[in-house]
């Protein structure tokens, strides 16, 4: 299998710069299983697709304002982008520059403060900050929103509100879980009135999600780390109701990454720590039974992961059909319904 394989046109116009004024407002493209017809519809109707009994699985991540900027000590300009938080005001990030700092050098902070290069491991370094309070504190008052790199326009102030789920509770993230930013109050008040269950997972996404694959044999790929959380209350949720007849919908790729990496000899078990999951077809998904998701990069992993889910010819023809029907895509951009496909043991 190639990642060409997952290659498809997408005009530019097409890349949502900015979310729409209503988060429910969003178009959601639901894709049944086999050939039956795709239907145009409203994040506003997704509770006319659901029944009572069905169970909403979100990722409560909190998104970081993980972005920073400063001058190496030899006068280069930097960019840093923390990937995760470590103990001691320590992080892990990447950083973009001319030339890339050494360990033992330091970065003088546009915001105040500074921080110290303490190693390198490939694309990832090691900084010790020093900064008038704890780093994870400091960044809510200094970082900036890291919008990913398609977005091409400065962050502003809303997208201090918009690039976060209004359920987003555990900080970590340096990506939006994007699927549930398409959810608002009134649209979460109409689907617990009709008897729809919530439960939620964390996965502290990465800003590894955005990078291309370098690899044309996709077997050949390696995923990066992120930390995750599946609870007890949350595993027993889902067994109550499967047990009762009820499906389990994932909201996102990161929900299904974390339910299938919490997966044990068939079971799903509570589990927390690191997951490099790869989900691509040849693989069956057997966590969820339906699956909301934004529009994903052509030949990105998490295209893939959604075609191992609804079969890659059938995901193919969804994305022609909403480059036609002009959907937006990416992070801002509409929204999909996916069932699985009629075989899950086919894997185009």
């Amino acid at each position: 299998m190639k990642k060409s394989d997952f290659r498809y046109d997408l005009p530019p116009e097409l890349i949502a710069q900015a979310p729409l004024p209503e988060r429910s407002a969003s178009r959601l493209l639901v894709v049944p299983p086999g050939q039956a017809a795709l239907l145009d519809l409203y994040m506003r109707d997704l509770p006319s697709q659901l029944r009572a009994g069905d169970l909403l699985v979100f990722n409560d991540t909190r998104v970081i304002p993980a972005r920073l900027f400063g001058q190496k000590d030899t006068g280069g300009r930097v960019e840093i982008l923390i990937e995760r938080l470590l103990p001691d005001n320590r992080a892990q990030a990447q950083i973009g520059a001319s030339k890339s700092p050494k360990p033992g050098g330091h970065i003088a902070l546009d915001a105040g403060g500074s921080c110290e290069v303490l190693s390198r491991e490939g694309e990832f370094y090691q900084l010790r900050f020093d900064v008038e309070d704890a780093l994870d504190s400091w960044l809510l008052k200094a970082g900036r929103m890291p919008l990913p790199p398609y977005i091409t326009r400065e962050p502003g102030q809303d997208d201090d509100e918009r690039y976060q789920t209004v359920f987003a509770r555990e900080p970590g993230a340096v990506a939006a879980p994007t699927a549930g930013l398409h959810f608002d109050q009134p649209l979460l008040d109409t689907l617990k009135a009709q008897g729809v269950q919530f439960g939620h997972v964390t996965l502290h996404v990465g800003a590894g999600t955005f990078q291309a694959m370098r690899v044309e044999d996709v077997r050949e790929h390696r995923m990066h780390s992120e930390w995750l959380n599946v609870g007890a209350k949350l595993v027993q949720q889902i067994r109550r109701t499967r047990a009762a007849g009820g499906r389990v919908i994932a909201v996102g790729t990161t929900v299904v990454r974390a339910l299938e990496s919490a997966m044990r000899d068939g079971e799903l078990q509570p589990f927390a720590g690191e997951t490099c999951i790869f989900i691509f077809p040849g693989y069956r998904i057997a966590s969820v039974d339906a699956l909301i998701t934004n529009f994903h990069l052509p030949e990105s992993t998490l295209l893939m992961l959604v075609s191992a889910f609804a079969g890659r010819q059938r995901i193919l023809e969804a994305y022609a059909h909403a480059v036609a029907q002009r959907y937006r895509f990416f992070s801002y951009g509409d929204a999909m319904l996916l069932f699985p496909q009629a075989d899950p043991r086919r894997c185009a």
